[in-house]
């Protein structure tokens, strides 16, 4: 019994000097430091980024405003209000192949927690993740993204927003992927 508080005794006096080992043994290491703003590293095909709202092959949105992105983000930070597509001569037109669209797209990046709850949520596959996370900047209200600025830019082939469904097709067509960049 003498001996254990013998071993208690040491171990309390040598207790606060402990800490200091480890502190002694870590400032000799190598420390690696990553040269961020001038050396970017890759990020992993999966990183969770900015959003982004893409588009069928001929330019229409995929986006049809239905607004489950915003009911199933945590943290309040998408905002959406649909519209109704409108064929009629004098209307505002064709956005998306669906009924609707999302006439106010906004995320909020000052609140978005990027947990992909949204992409889940959709059911058109509109809404997407990018690699891009440089996302910092001095002033509030450029954080928060608009319409514009998620939508995916137009590549060969596509031609802008609001104009007619492909000829021939009706939006089954569009979700089954049988739309092709040429309007065919």
């Amino acid at each position: 019994m003498a001996e254990q508080g013998k071993g208690g005794f040491f171990s309390e006096m040598f207790a606060p000097v402990g800490g200091f080992g480890v502190t002694f043994a870590t400032m000799f290491k190598k420390v690696y430091t990553e040269e961020y703003p001038e050396v970017k590293r890759p990020t992993r095909p999966r990183f969770h980024g900015r959003h982004q709202l893409n588009r069928h092959p001929d330019g229409l949105e995929k986006c049809v405003g239905c607004e489950l992105c915003a009911w199933a983000c945590p943290a309040d930070a998408i905002l959406v209000e649909g519209a109704d597509n409108d064929d009629t001569p004098g209307g505002t037109g064709r956005f998306s192949p669906g009924e609707r669209f999302g006439k106010v797209y906004q995320i909020n990046y000052l609140r978005c927690i990027f947990c992909g709850l949204c992409i889940e949520a959709c059911p058109t596959r509109a809404l997407t993740m990018t690699n891009f996370y440089e996302l910092a900047d001095d002033n509030r209200a450029d954080l928060i993204f608009t319409k514009e600025q998620l939508l995916a830019p137009l590549q060969g082939g596509m031609s802008a927003p609001p104009h007619a469904m492909a000829p021939g097709m009706q939006e089954r067509d569009y979700y089954q992927g049988k739309v092709s960049g040429d309007g065919s």
